[in-house]
This record gives structure tokens, C-alpha cells and sequence, in this order.
């Protein structure tokens, strides 16, 4: 019987080495930056070739006023980086950056400005963040819980510009089994998601709407920028968040 408890308690010293492994070690996830610095990125597809220092765009300014649908959808900025054609002409005829920085709804392309976004710097503004000191609190990213934001109201970004959406209301969530048995299964809330984003932000491009024809999905090739990673590595709260996803995750591993 004596036996029998050492196997059992070295079992399960073996399970909890293995799950650690998984979870810590197999799973690479990439240095954070500072929190006033998460989600901002450096737009130069064209500025350098044109003698001017690129773009700082900072993701958690903006989503202050705006849902992400109005710029990755309504305004048509791609998810990826520096593969939509911005340029200086198009910003100057309403387009992209150009619908809201004319003067009026916010600052305009006038030469006193250009180094407003024109800087290089990707801290730039970060003096500002303190202002957002008071919303929600998460553990990683900006270490604000942004969704918590919205449904306490205590931010209420515009979810269009001028094409009004059609009213979503599909809140089903979808549990997704982990890779490793000793992970538990991911929970996919959609409601979380539609007051950010359009169905079409998701579907068809980065996830197939059937649930099953997504066959290639992985906690692997979200770390790569692929599917979740899309948008979790750098501007949504980080993959580093587990029990975000994993709920049932236990406590010491949280």
C-alpha cells in the first residue's frame, strides 16, 4: 500500500512538472514592453523612402474613441502591418487616417503637425497614458481590461463613422480544447469580441466560421501572429494572460 502512494505521489509530481513544461517553457512568449507602450507600432512602409521618420500610432489612444471595426473595417486599415496603402494624398482626401485628422474631428495634415505622428518614436504620447489610470485593470498589455471599460461605460468609443452597422447580437461562446490534456479548454466569448469588431474582422480570413474547419488552429501558431496571435500578441491583452482564455486554469499557474 506504502508502494502504491509513493507511485501515485510521484505520478503526480511527474503531471505537474509536465504541465509546467507545457505551459512555461514549451511556450515561448515574447518580452513585454512597458505598459504605456503596448499595442503601439511604427507605420514605415513608405516614410523612410521618402526621408521622413515613420509613423507612431498608438493603439490604446485611440480606442478611447473608436472600436477597432471603424479603422479594420469601415476605414479599411488591414490588420497587419505596414501592408495598406496610406499615403500623404489619400489622408488629404478623407481616406484612412485622413477621416477623423481634418482639423476638425482631430488635428490635420498641416506641416505644424507632421511631427505629431512623424517621429519615430514608438513611446511617443506616453505621458497621456496616466490619464486612463482609472479604468479596469488587467495583469498584462496595457494592464487595462478594456473590455470592462465598455460595459461599465466608463468609455464609449464610436462603433462607426458614417455607415451605421446593422444591430449583432450573438453572444455564444465556444470552448475550445487545449492541445495538452492537462490544460483546460479555451473559452471564446463572441460577445466580447462584436462590441470591438465586425463578424468579417474574423471570418472567413483568420478563422473559417465552422468551428471544426478551422483545422490548423494552435497555441503554436498564435505565438507565430496567426489566428488569436493576430491581434493578442501586441495590441489585445498578450497570450502571457492564460486564465484570460483558460478559465478553469488552477490558481497557482494564474
Amino acid at each position: 500500500m506504502k508502494r502504491l502512494f509513493i507511485f501515485i505521489f510521484i505520478l503526480g509530481l511527474a503531471g505537474v512538472f509536465f504541465f509546467y513544461r507545457e505551459t512555461s517553457a514549451f511556450f515561448s512568449f515574447p518580452p513585454l514592453p512597458p505598459p504605456e507602450q503596448y499595442g503601439n507600432i511604427l507605420i514605415n512602409r513608405t516614410s523612410e523612402k521618402n526621408n521622413m521618420k515613420p509613423v507612431t500610432f498608438s493603439h490604446w489612444s485611440h480606442r478611447v474613441h473608436y472600436t477597432c471595426r471603424v479603422c479594420h473595417l469601415e476605414l479599411e486599415f488591414n490588420m497587419q502591418l505596414n501592408t495598406t496603402e496610406i499615403t500623404e494624398e489619400a489622408n488629404k482626401s478623407g481616406k484612412f487616417c485622413g477621416a477623423c485628422h481634418d482639423d476638425r474631428t482631430a488635428f490635420g495634415h498641416g506641416k505644424e503637425n507632421c511631427d505629431k505622428c512623424h517621429n519615430g518614436d514608438i513611446s511617443y504620447g506616453r505621458e497621456k497614458f496616466v490619464k486612463l489610470k482609472e479604468l479596469p485593470a488587467a495583469r498584462f498589455g496595457n494592464r487595462i481590461d478594456w473590455v470592462a471599460a465598455v460595459r461599465t461605460g466608463l468609455i464609449k468609443p464610436k462603433h462607426f463613422i458614417s455607415a451605421q452597422p446593422a444591430e449583432m447580437s450573438f453572444d455564444k461562446s465556444l470552448e475550445l480544447a487545449a492541445e495538452n490534456y492537462l490544460i483546460p479548454p479555451a473559452v471564446f466569448p463572441h460577445s466580447s469580441h462584436t462590441q470591438w469588431l465586425d463578424c468579417s474582422n474574423c471570418h472567413p480570413d483568420i478563422f473559417n466560421i465552422k468551428k471544426k474547419g478551422t483545422i490548423r488552429f494552435s497555441m503554436g501558431l498564435c505565438l507565430r501572429g496567426e489566428f488569436c496571435g493576430l491581434c493578442h500578441l501586441k495590441t489585445a491583452f498578450p497570450l502571457n494572460d492564460c486564465i484570460r482564455c483558460h478559465p478553469d486554469m488552477s490558481e497557482d499557474v494564474r
